[in-house]
């Protein structure tokens, strides 16, 4: 009985020593189309005046009790504010992240600029910012919005031991990503006519390597301007993405594979975690 009841023990003690960054109850879809996650947040601003980007705000999970949380940095695209996406924001961070949206040093930066930023923006948050102690430096990501998507891509490059990287109607003049080591989750538009996806969002998905683990998104009938208002279907996956990757909570896959499907979506592609 004593060696029966010892085989059952050790392995799910085992289980949970392999993912000791799970966060909050077990998903379902109501919780990930909410418009806000299990955790409450609060924000603070960060002064234009930080060393190597242009200020924005944090927000993070209101509970110490959990240990420390995952990061990401998020910057908006050519011409815009962070305020033109910044319902991600609280949407993400009550999902069980610290979160960092990012004004840029001029709204005019190219993505090359941007990536830097984004990387400028993790070391503040994880080195000099008032919350600090909440985040684990060695879980952090990146995603940006139009030049800010192309941004994450030359952020993920530069620094491969980011755990994911989510680009959103990416634009980038360099179409090819093969160095990319980073978990990597493309999000584009079917009707996009500034970042058109046969001419970005698709090529770079297909020259990251699949063994970097990706998948694309195409949002039907979807212009550029798709993430400047409160979208499902992105703020779900982005959530279920950084669950998976950076949390490494296994509880998301569902949602990665096969992946969503319905009217709003146009199409989707992975790699497809662990298959």
């Amino acid at each position: 009985m004593a060696a029966v009841a010892l085989s059952i023990i050790v392995p799910q003690a085992a289980q949970a020593a392999d993912n000791p960054y799970e966060r909050g109850p077990d998903p379902t879809n109501a919780i990930l189309e909410a418009s806000r996650g299990p955790f409450a947040t609060s924000s603070v601003s960060v002064s234009s005046l930080v060393s190597g980007f242009g200020g924005g705000v944090i927000y993070y999970p209101t509970d110490t009790s959990q240990g420390t949380f995952g990061a990401i940095a998020i910057s908006p695209g050519f011409t815009a504010r962070w305020s033109s996406i910044d319902w991600l924001g609280p949407r993400i961070a009550s999902h069980g992240f610290v979160v960092i949206g990012i004004e840029t040093n001029s709204v005019y930066d190219q993505p090359s600029s941007r990536g830097t930023q984004l990387l400028a923006a993790l070391d503040y948050l994880t080195q000099s910012s008032s919350v600090r102690s909440r985040i684990d430096n060695t879980r952090l990501a990146v995603a940006g919005h139009s030049m800010g998507g192309g941004g994450s891509l030359e952020a993920a490059s530069d620094r491969p031991s980011l755990q994911a990287a989510i680009p959103i109607a990416p634009w980038n003049s360099d179409k090819t990503w093969s160095e990319l080591r980073t978990p990597t989750l493309i999000i584009g538009g079917e009707s996009d006519s500034i970042a058109p996806v046969s001419s970005h969002s698709v090529p770079f998905y297909n020259s990251i390597p699949s063994s970097a683990e990706k998948a694309y998104l195409e949002l039907n009938a979807a212009s550029h301007f798709f993430p400047q208002s409160v979208n499902t279907p992105t703020g779900k996956m982005m959530v279920a993405w950084l669950k998976r990757f950076v949390d490494n909570d296994t509880r998301y896959e569902q949602f990665l594979c096969p992946g969503p499907s319905g009217s709003a979506i146009e199409e989707y592609r992975n790699t497809c975690p662990n298959s």
